[in-house]
């Protein structure tokens, strides 16, 4: 029994047990229910704050980083724009160098041509026979003795040189040129006749009058030496005597208030003091043209030149005196000097030449380079074998 018992007991206090905890647990869980809901809404405010601030912060960037892109976009724009403008540019410059490249080819192209066509009519001159150049020598000796003759008037040179044009036909030994050595030969013999003028001492004589200029002797041109007065009538000193004072005074003056003298020769103007310096300086520079006028062959401006200073010194230096009279027949003797030699309006020799030289030279430049490539190939043929 007392085993049933305290079963029993044990049984009970099991059962009261069991009925105390599930009232512990009920109460235990609705406190944790209240705390758990509590953190549940802590933890969904917090999100949503932090969902709010992320919003903001990712619109807030991608504005950002819109305005970046648009900016970006139109740095790109603007880049492509100076990208194609700087290739326009380039196209351009690549265009007109290419345009000046082509016309430079051409060009060089044309020039190459020309050469080498000079370079073929000089091979073939070089090529050719050693008396044409003694031809074409012969044919510009005479033609520049026609040039010495005509331009400067000088006999002796153009006579050496044609003697030289026919010294180049004697060395060719060509029977054909006698017609043109026998011309030459004429011309030489036509100058040998013409009379040589001494230019070199005629403007040594205009300088020497010109340094004597200084010893001339000026002429005394005042011929009225007899007084107004002379006459015979004196006045008295005496004051009684006024009367006889006053009328030799009238009668004087009534008898030379108007006077008539005859002059056989032409007034010859006076010169101030001192112009003798000037009359001497305008001799000099007339004599100095004269002197120039030479060289030049202007005969007239020679002689007038000449007339001038004798027409001055006649008519203002001594021409009584001893210099004078020397300088004035020097001067007459330049005067009549000529100045100008009477040369051959021609020579016979350069029709001749230039006729020789049309068909002997000039037309061997004048053939085609495809006739001179024909004419030399059997040449290199000849030497090559």
């Amino acid at each position: 029994m007392t085993e049933q018992k305290e079963t029993s007991a044990v049984v009970e206090e099991t059962r009261d047990a069991v009925d105390t905890a599930p009232q512990a647990h009920t109460a235990e869980s609705q406190k944790g229910n209240k705390t758990s809901l509590t953190l549940s809404v802590i933890a969904i405010a917090i999100a949503l704050a932090a969902g709010a601030g992320m919003y903001g912060l990712m619109k807030k960037q991608d504005a950002s980083q819109s305005s970046t892109n648009e900016a970006l976009v139109n740095q790109g724009t603007a880049l492509q724009n100076a990208q194609a403008s700087q290739k326009a540019a380039l196209e351009a410059v690549i265009k007109q160098q290419s345009e000046q490249l082509a016309a430079a080819k051409q060009l060089q192209a044309g020039q190459a041509k020309q050469l080498d066509e000079l370079q073929q009519k000089v091979a073939t001159i070089s090529g050719s026979d050693a008396k044409t150049w003694l031809l074409a020598q012969a044919d510009f000796l005479v033609k520049l003795a026609g040039r010495k003759l005509w331009s400067d008037q000088d006999v002796t040179t153009a006579a050496a040189l044609l003697k030289r044009a026919d010294a180049s036909l004697a060395d060719m030994n060509a029977p054909s040129l006698i017609g043109a050595r026998r011309a030459i030969a004429n011309d030489i013999t036509t100058l040998s006749g013409v009379a040589q003028v001494d230019y070199d001492g005629i403007i040594l004589n205009v300088n020497q009058l010109s340094n004597q200029i200084d010893n001339l002797r000026l002429a005394d041109n005042n011929d009225d030496d007899s007084p107004m007065d002379s006459d015979g009538t004196e006045l008295s000193g005496s004051l009684s005597e006024w009367r006889d004072n006053l009328r030799k005074s009238w009668q004087n003056f009534m008898d030379n208030f108007i006077t008539v003298r005859r002059r056989d020769e032409t007034a010859v103007p006076l010169l101030a003091p001192n112009q003798d310096v000037y009359l001497r300086e305008n001799i000099r520079s007339r004599l100095l043209v004269a002197a120039q006028a030479v060289p030049r062959h202007q005969e007239e401006t020679y002689k007038q030149a000449l007339d001038n200073v004798s027409t001055w010194v006649r008519a203002y230096y001594d021409t009584d005196d001893a210099t004078t009279k020397g300088f004035l027949d020097a001067l007459d003797k330049l005067r009549q000097q000529n100045i100008n030699m009477d040369v051959p309006d021609s020579l016979q020799s350069q029709p001749v030449l230039e006729k020789l030289m049309q068909t002997r030279v000039r037309n061997l430049l004048a053939q085609p380079a495809a006739a001179t490539q024909a004419s030399s190939a059997p040449a290199a043929a000849a030497q090559g074998e």
